[in-house]
């Protein structure tokens, strides 16, 4: 019987030649991340304990994200206990404010590579699957063990095997095929397992793309997404080879097929993420706030699709648009191609790269009452402000449409020739 992916990163960050799936392992971490929010805790565990020196002060990476720059004291104090941190370690992969991004996008444009068993703490850390490694989230506690020893135990996980057939029709993304899958499979459809995205269909993405499928792994339960890295992997990460793959005889708990050449717009209801229905079966959901960004869908391609749809028009009175790019790079290059104009021209703002308004933190955060369709990964109550507040996840192509008519619209009209 040959392994998954999943199971190869595994067995060689433990030093074994094969590994089975409910077995427990203890495996060499290559990279690990912290940010302002679970930074300062895991610092403050670390002050506990007694000991604060990395294992491997290259394979630590600090970002600031969530709240950037600072918008209050206590964030500002957890910014400088972070900077000092850096600075006593001589950490070179530290992020500051004027350059940084959203840390999963940062990680992704420069650290990680296919075959890596990368470690964050954040839940989304899963979003690095998509180029071939095995990334998950863990908790302050745990990254504070992994900061110093470099190991940490896991139980390798089952895998299901997600097989996406077929290309998608036009003004349906990345983000309506993962929503589609969370829908169907309930928020713990894939408890503590590795969700592996294969087919054509999946072939046929772009890396951005293969980012925000994995990027939500963690809303069904996933240990992680992962895909299994091929030329457009390489090409993206610089990486010379991909190191491993599934074998073709490797065991999964179960399969799941999805069509992607029948999938329409999907929209996430509140106040759950797999409170999942087609656009066409919404109804009439006007909207105060559209928000396009975050670690989910805050890239190129994203952006790319907004302002095609944003092109020449305004935001409808009374809906307010944020548009903010998940790293300075995307920022850039976004601004080059002139589509922060458009957004700003429409009559959008444009915000630094950071998390924003996903979490409730910065830059849009909803009063009581107001109702958001939003590009970013949950929905649950009070996660973007007020808990009297509405979030509906959505693609960037039905954001911009949103945003355009001032209530939850399928975009696919704005797709036709």
């Amino acid at each position: 019987m040959g392994m998954t992916i999943s199971e190869k990163i595994l067995a060689k960050a433990s030093g074994r030649e094969k590994v089975e799936a409910g077995e427990y392992i203890v495996g060499k971490i290559d990279l690990a991340m912290i940010h302002d929010l679970t930074g300062p805790l895991t610092l403050n565990v670390m002050k506990e304990v007694g000991y604060d020196t990395p294992w491997n002060p290259e394979k630590l990476v600090i970002i600031l994200d969530h709240q950037v720059p600072a918008n209050s004291t206590v964030t500002a104090d957890l910014h400088k206990q972070l900077r000092n941190y850096a600075k006593k370690h001589n950490l070179k992969n530290f992020h500051e404010v004027g350059r940084q991004g959203v840390c999963h996008q940062i990680l992704a444009e420069r650290y990680v590579k296919p075959g890596m068993l990368v470690v964050g703490a954040d839940s989304h850390t899963c979003t690095l699957g998509a180029l071939g490694a095995f990334a998950t989230g863990i908790g302050s506690t745990e990254m504070a063990s992994v900061i110093l020893t470099g190991e940490m135990w896991f139980r390798v996980p089952e895998t299901i095997r997600f097989e996406l057939k077929n290309g998608l029709r036009r003004g349906v993304s990345a983000k309506d095929i993962i929503l589609k899958i969370i829908g169907d499979m309930g928020v713990d459809g894939a408890l503590y397992c590795a969700a592996e995205f294969t087919g054509d269909g999946i072939d046929s993405l772009s890396v951005d793309s293969r980012l925000t499928i994995c990027n939500m792994a963690i809303e069904m339960g996933g240990k992680t997404g992962i895909v299994n890295p091929d030329s457009k992997t390489l090409a993206y990460t610089g990486a010379r080879e991909a190191p491993f793959r599934s074998d073709p005889d490797a065991k999964y708990a179960s399969t799941y097929e999805l069509d992607l050449g029948m999938l329409e717009p999907q929209v996430a209801m509140p106040h759950s993420v797999d409170n999942v229905k087609p656009v066409s079966e919404v109804g009439e959901v006007p909207v105060d706030q559209v928000f396009i960004g975050s670690c989910t869908n805050g890239r190129l391609e994203d952006l790319e699709a907004a302002a095609r749809v944003l092109r020449g028009k305004k935001v409808a009175s009374g809906t307010r648009l944020v548009v903010i790019p998940a790293s300075q790079s995307i920022y850039l290059e976004a601004e080059r191609r002139g589509y922060l104009r458009e957004f700003v021209e429409a009559g959008g703002v444009v915000c630094n790269p950071n998390c924003g308004p996903c979490l409730g933190g910065h830059m849009g955060i909803l009063a009581d009452g107001e109702v958001c369709a939003s590009t970013s990964n949950r929905n649950f109550i009070g996660r973007m402000g007020s808990t009297a507040s509405k979030v509906y996840l959505v693609s960037p192509e039905t954001a911009a449409a949103t945003a355009v008519e001032g209530k939850i619209t399928d975009p696919r009209k704005y797709f036709r020739e």
